[in-house]
């Protein structure tokens, strides 16, 4: 009997297909020449080449005297002010993650709707950007790390629960049902069965966003909520150039850096 697989013919492009192919590409092509109406641009100012020049030439003659002076105001103090910020968001959000991760994880529940309130939730959780909740903190806690930090955590909610809740869906339930067959309760089996299958996946997914964190700390700074990004803005509203370069040097370092470690962290849980 011959076992080999034999190779199927193209499916055949019918009318109808390439209709609808053009269709998309016609649409497309329309929504961006529609969107470009709406842009009011008016024109390059004639200063434009002088700054253009001088933003170039501050970010190739940083200021290295502003790396550290002991000031608690110099890059490395504010870069690990960022850190910080994004430690103790990410932290903070990977805790209150894990309830509402079982809330919306439909495997969970016997009735869909129970899952479906719980990611109706986090998607609301996570359509307020960072920027927006930082402001709404600021008023709050006032300005500084504290309003970055609640605000990083806050978002980071709704994203790491909805990764959290994904990795309970496709856990084996070998486990699980072997300690309810043995008399276990709902908490014995997600201590004793969940939660050491789905540690993996927690610190995985975990370092994954103290990665997108970190970027997210140096933007928050830029309307007070703490780190790097307020000497930022302060050093570019008064056009310090060789202060803006080496600011930005410093964000280039530590990300890359942060993402080196976390990489290699995440390839020895895989």
């Amino acid at each position: 009997m011959d076992t080999t697989m034999k190779k199927l013919p193209p499916k055949p492009v019918t009318a109808k297909s390439r209709a609808i192919k053009w269709g998309g590409w016609i649409i497309s092509i329309a929504i961006i020449i529609w969107s470009c109406t709406g842009i009011d641009f008016g024109g390059i100012k004639p200063t434009a080449g002088q700054i253009t020049g001088a933003m170039f030439n501050g970010l190739f003659h940083p200021d290295w005297s502003y790396v550290y002076n002991g000031s608690g105001e110099d890059l490395v103090s504010q870069l690990w002010q960022t850190l910080c910020i994004a430690f103790l968001g990410t932290f903070i959000s990977a805790i209150i993650s894990v309830p509402f991760a079982f809330w919306a994880a439909n495997t969970r529940h016997k009735k869909f709707w129970v899952s479906e309130s719980g990611k109706i939730v986090l998607t609301f959780i996570r359509s307020f950007p960072e920027i927006v909740l930082a402001l709404m903190f600021i008023k709050a806690v006032g300005p500084g790390a504290p309003a970055g930090a609640l605000a990083l955590g806050l978002h980071s909610v709704g994203m790491l629960a909805m990764l959290f809740s994904e990795a309970i869906e496709s856990l084996d339930d070998g486990p699980a049902e072997a300690i309810t067959a043995a008399g276990g309760s709902k908490f014995n089996v997600a201590v004793f069965a969940t939660m050491p299958d789905l540690m993996p996946a927690i610190v995985f997914n975990t370092l994954y966003r103290f990665d997108v964190s970190v970027r997210s700390a140096s933007v928050l700074g830029l309307v007070g909520a703490g780190g790097i990004g307020y000497p930022l803005i302060i050093a570019l509203n008064y056009r310090q150039w060789s202060r803006v370069g080496i600011i930005l040097l410093g964000i280039i370092v530590m990300v890359v850096v942060i993402d080196w470690i976390s990489g290699a962290i995440r390839k020895k849980l895989v």
